[in-house]
């Protein structure tokens, strides 16, 4: 996939997003701020030089004790960037503020590059790996880390069951068909229950469809509910009030960084998605 012209500091009218594309034709950089979590962890496990984060990279603990945070993923603090004075900053369509990276890119230097990563299935996550590790000189450690991964998730698995996946609460909303969770799902065999709505409801609701204003609206589209841990809490207390108020339906308590963080996590994830798939095989 090519790259895409966007606003960049090399030019005032442009930046270029990389939707996991190949960018090793980038300057070489060491001083790296990073405003996504899941790329932050990955970051370090590459012994990458990383000078900040925003305050939900909370992955590795002690860099998120130690080091400078630059607001919220949404929320970035233009002036606390510029202060750690970076050679690259590591960014996400989906998880920033586009307002936030053009104004990095109007105030930035020209020695500084900003790649922004639009990453959506599994494939695509494995191509960032190995273009982060190329832009970054640490080739050898991030193939390495691919070869791990794919190692420990192996080919597609067989479908197992179908289940729909919330991503928040009030409004009801659930992770659509273009989106890296649903890739995630298909790869581990669990069929996305979303996908099967109306393309005409698909097209108009989003990537993240809101399916109605409450959960006893939103959880009449699937028979079965993956309830993550993020980015809304969901937790025990949720678990029992849907089990109680929806009780010819099924929920599972999910880890939400196994499904929607890419890099270094998705190795760790193997084993959650193994539960995930005995769950659906009994329920």
């Amino acid at each position: 996939m090519a790259l895409a012209d966007v606003p960049t500091p090399h030019n005032r009218e442009t930046y270029r997003t990389c939707h996991a594309a190949k960018v090793a034709d980038y300057l070489r950089a060491m001083r790296v701020v990073s405003l996504v979590p899941s790329w932050t962890e990955f970051l370090h496990d590459l012994q990458a030089e990383v000078v900040g984060q925003t305050k939900f990279c909370i992955r590795p603990d002690a860099a998120y004790r130690s080091l400078p945070r630059v607001g919220g993923t949404k929320t970035v603090h233009v002036d606390r960037v510029m202060e750690l004075r970076p050679d690259l900053v590591v960014a996400n369509k989906e998880e920033n503020a586009r307002e936030d990276l053009e104004r990095l890119a109007e105030l930035l230097p020209p020695s500084c590059d900003i790649l922004v990563t639009d990453v959506r299935t599994v494939g695509a996550a494995f191509d960032a790996m190995s273009d982060l590790g190329a832009r970054l000189e640490r080739v050898a450690q991030a193939e390495s880390w691919v070869a791990r991964i794919r190692d420990a998730w192996g080919d597609p698995k067989p479908v197992v069951g179908s289940a729909a996946y919330a991503v928040w609460a009030k409004p009801w909303m659930a992770a659509g068909p273009d989106t890296f969770i649903h890739d995630v799902m298909r790869h581990w065999g669990i069929h996305n229950a979303v996908a099967d709505l109306p393309s005409k409801k698909l097209a108009q609701a989003g990537r993240y469809p809101n399916l109605g204003d409450d959960e006893a609206a939103g959880v009449q589209h699937a028979g079965r509910w993956l309830l993550p841990s993020e980015p809304f809490p969901f937790a025990a207390k949720h678990l029992e009030a849907l089990e109680n108020a929806q009780p010819g339906r099924q929920f599972m308590l999910v880890d939400g960084e196994a499904f929607s963080w890419y890099g270094t996590r998705m190795w760790h994830a193997a084993a959650h998605f193994e539960e995930v798939r005995r769950w659906m095989t009994a329920s």
